[in-house]
C-alpha cells in the first residue's frame, strides 16, 4: 500500500505508533503541568520517552539510519540520567 508515494508497511505503522508514544510525553507533561497550575516535569514523562526511544530504534535500525540510530542511544542516556537525578532527589 502507498500514501502519497510513500510505503506503508508493518515498520512505517511500527514508525507511527512509536513517535505516538514519544509524543505523550508531552501530553501527560502537559496535562499534570495544567492540574499543577505550574510547569511540571513528571517521571512519566522520561519514562515515556524511553519507551518511545527504544520503540524507535527497532525502527531505524530496520530502516538502516545511522545518524537516527545515533541521536537515539544519546538521548535515552540523557534521559535515564534524569530518572536517577529525579529519584536520588526523593
Amino acid at each position: 500500500m502507498n500514501l502519497f508515494g510513500f510505503p506503508i508497511d508493518f515498520w512505517t505503522i511500527w514508525g507511527f505508533l512509536s513517535q505516538f508514544v514519544f509524543f505523550l510525553s508531552f501530553v501527560v507533561q502537559w496535562y499534570l503541568s495544567e492540574k499543577k497550575k505550574k510547569s511540571y516535569l513528571p517521571i512519566q514523562f522520561w519514562y515515556l520517552r524511553i519507551a518511545g526511544s527504544l520503540m524507535l530504534i527497532l525502527y531505524v535500525i530496520h530502516r538502516r539510519d545511522i545518524v537516527f540510530l545515533t541521536a537515539l542511544f544519546l538521548q535515552i542516556i540523557i534521559y535515564l540520567r534524569n530518572i536517577i537525578l529525579m529519584k536520588q532527589k526523593k
